[in-house]
């Protein structure tokens, strides 16, 4: 609290307890300042935020990272600046860290009994809380040698000295993020843990160095960036945390021995952690293990029990088996488990397939997509949005169309020949977005075609959340007036876009938060 302005301060310390516990205080430039709890925000008054009040607070805390994120000394609070083209902070998100006991309940067992661990949920929902304790009780209750790889201090907290949520474990920072891969492997090579804690494996070198530390025996507690199992199976670059994926071509005997198709998707290697756990919310998680038998049997489109845990109070932690849904929505999971409806002679192009799209009763018939390349969580949401029948497959030979991106196609990897060799349409998105893929069904089904300024909102919408992820999203071209109303949104949700390109060929390129500047 002693970091903000007094009139801030004493705005805060005034606020009604009924509100709940404070999440983060937001201060822009010139903008009034707001704090934010559990699905509501609080005008702190009416003095619009000054450059003073920004200097006020960046001069109290820590130094800025690589990430733009800075703390408070031997506490888990987080601030996290947004610059101009200057580098000038024109505004902070000074978030709340509070050190929550009791999460790792409901998967104590496993991470006690030694078994390597990945950790996936939205954000927010509380997957760095769940690594400290774990770090915690690995290191006070086992009493093993524990490591944290620390790269923004969210799970140890700014400073030299931890914070005393992670128990006895040591704690390594990273200079840069670019750098985590490197601390990972210097951790196992001159600190002989027993136990390493990363939050948030994101790149290849990153992913390869997990495989080094679970080859060594040494345990392995992560998150990475996804929500589900499935968004790991399609992301090229983290699935070597599964055991990497690849095509194999089988014999004619060995695929009538297996009852399946000659082409078929296998794992590379044992995947480098035991179970995987989603994170529903704050008292429910879904576990997926021993995760070599649920890759394998994903590869094959045989669902894999999975066991969804519920924690309640005075009951302790409740276990149930359940069909994994390989979706965020837990309602679509009969849209990945059901198998491909028999057809005759599959369309041999997408004019042929567009015109079949009746079934014998006259409504829509089903179509079964491949995506290769692009993210079965965009398809599946373009797919609950526009309510088409589409069946969403794993493998090619089980598809009427295959679904790809211009740089896939142009490798023309296996599942693509093997596509065009059986004849089966594919077709080509220009981006990886769910305004991509929502129009491209909208011509499939021949549905009413949305306003455009509607459909231009919502590609800026689809790209807010991506350009959250880390990743540079460039929109298609518009006008000036749409342009004008798509950086609007963009500032309504805090984020920074700049027009690029000339007319008419102009459009918004919007940046994460560490590329703003």
């Amino acid at each position: 609290m002693g970091t903000l302005p007094p009139a801030l301060r004493d705005s805060v310390r005034a606020l009604p307890e009924e509100y709940g516990d404070l999440l983060e205080i937001v201060l822009d430039l010139g903008r009034d300042p707001e704090a934010r709890f559990e699905g509501q925000e609080v005008v702190l008054g009416q003095e619009p935020v000054s450059v003073a009040d920004l200097d006020y607070v960046a001069s109290r805390i820590g130094a800025f990272g690589g990430d733009n994120r800075a703390g408070i000394a031997r506490t888990l609070h987080r601030i996290s600046a947004i610059r101009n083209r200057s580098g000038e902070i024109i505004g902070l998100t000074c978030r709340v860290g509070r050190a929550v006991t009791g999460r790792v309940e409901i998967i104590r067992d496993i991470v006690v009994g030694g078994q390597s661990l990945l950790l996936l949920g939205k954000p927010g929902v509380g997957k760095t809380t769940m690594l400290r304790e774990v770090a915690r009780i690995l290191a006070d209750e086992s009493r093993k040698r524990v490591v944290v790889v620390d790269t923004s201090n969210e799970i140890a907290g700014d400073g030299d000295i931890p914070h005393r949520g992670i128990g006895r474990a040591r704690r390594m920072q990273v200079a840069r993020p670019e750098l985590q891969h490197a601390v990972m492997i210097e951790a196992v090579e001159n600190h002989m843990p027993e136990v390493i804690v990363i939050d948030e494996i994101g790149t290849e070198l990153e992913a390869a160095a997990a495989r080094t530390i679970a080859e060594r025996g040494v345990q392995l507690v992560a998150t990475a960036h996804g929500n589900t199992l499935d968004n790991l199976l399609v992301n090229p670059t983290l699935n070597d945390l599964l055991g990497g994926i690849q095509t194999v071509t089988l014999s004619d005997e060995e695929a009538r021995r297996r009852g399946t198709q000659k082409s078929v998707l296998e794992r590379k290697a044992p995947p480098t952690f035991d179970a995987l756990v989603e994170i529903v919310d704050r008292h429910r998680v879904t576990i997926h293990m021993p995760l070599a038998d649920v890759v394998d049997d994903a590869l094959r489109g045989r669902p894999h029990p999975a066991q969804l845990r519920e924690m309640r109070e005075g009951r302790g932690v409740t276990t149930r088996l359940v069909e994994p849904a390989p979706f965020d929505d837990r309602g679509s999971r009969e849209l990945f488990a059901q198998e491909a409806p028999s057809r005759g002679r599959r369309p041999t192009s997408l004019a042929e397939l567009a015109e079949g799209r009746t079934d014998a009763q006259g409504g829509a018939a089903d179509t079964s997509v491949f995506p290769y390349g692009v993210s079965r969580v965009y398809l599946e949401q373009a797919v609950r949005e526009l309510r088409v029948p589409v069946r969403i497959q794993h493998h090619v030979d089980d598809a009427d169309m295959v679904l790809t991106l211009k740089n896939y196609y142009r490798r023309r990897d296996s599942p693509l020949r093997t596509a065009e060799a059986d004849g089966i349409p594919i077709s080509i998105l220009r981006s990886n977005t769910v305004a991509q893929i929502r129009t491209f069904l909208s011509q499939l089904y021949n549905l009413e075609p949305l306003d455009p300024t509607d459909a231009a909102l919502q590609e800026a919408r689809d790209g807010i959340e991506r350009a959250r992820q880390g990743t540079v999203v460039e929109l298609a071209p518009q006008n000036a007036y749409i342009r004008r109303l798509q950086h609007q949104l963009v500032e309504e949700c805090e984020m920074v876009a700049r027009s690029t390109g000339k007319e008419p060929r102009r459009r918004l390129r919007i940046y994460p938060t560490s590329q703003a500047s």
